[in-house]
């Protein structure tokens, strides 16, 4: 199921995710792995890189159905819904869902300053980011947290061309104290729906 998953997020290197995420969880410190099981993402921590022949995962992502969020293939199909993406990347598919986008206007003076501190990063500031921050105070373990819930968006769950921050991307990030009980398998399935 986490094959079938990734193939329908249409990359133009359905492989490079996997490998991008293993090499990012061996490097990471003990304590910040720790953060990431609290947040909820402890299962993407033994995703392994694929090794697939390209074709293939193009063959399973073109025999995705969009009418009826269905995989179709020789045997049958089966419906893709929330929950399958939870159990398949070990994350939680139920819950309120996440705000699509987050309007700038609309934010807190303090969310404000959060928006625009990630609003425009790559993927690579984010990495450079969530690898040199320290996690010893309760701020810095918050920031890590952000910069993470946005990093595993781009890099993993939400994939797309564009590695840049958006604001689907900055949207979990204003209910940090609700984040483990948001519909991550809902948020994903969206995603890909969309794209």
């Amino acid at each position: 199921m986490t094959l079938i998953l990734i193939c329908l997020q249409q990359t133009k290197d359905l492989k490079f995710a996997t490998r991008l995420l293993s090499e990012k969880f061996e490097k990471i410190s003990d304590p910040k792995k720790e953060i990431v099981r609290e947040l909820g993402f402890g299962g993407l921590i033994h995703i392994l890189p694929m090794n697939m022949p390209h074709k293939l995962l193009k063959e399973l992502a073109n025999s995705f159905k969009l009418v009826r969020n269905t995989l179709k293939a020789s045997y049958g199909s089966f419906k893709v819904k929330p929950k399958k993406i939870g159990t398949a990347f070990g994350l939680n598919a139920s819950g309120d869902l996440f705000l699509e986008k987050v309007s700038y206007k609309d934010l807190s003076k303090e969310n404000k300053l959060i928006f625009r501190r990630f609003q425009g990063k790559t993927l690579k500031n984010l990495t450079d980011e969530m690898t040199s921050i320290s996690v010893e105070s309760e701020q810095d373990r918050l920031m890590f947290k952000r910069i993470f819930i946005i990093y595993i968006q781009i890099a993993f769950l939400l994939l797309s061309t564009i590695t840049k921050v958006s604001p689907v991307h900055i949207a979990p990030i204003f209910e940090m104290k609700k984040i483990t009980e948001g519909n991550w398998g809902a948020h994903v399935l969206n995603f890909i729906i969309k794209g």
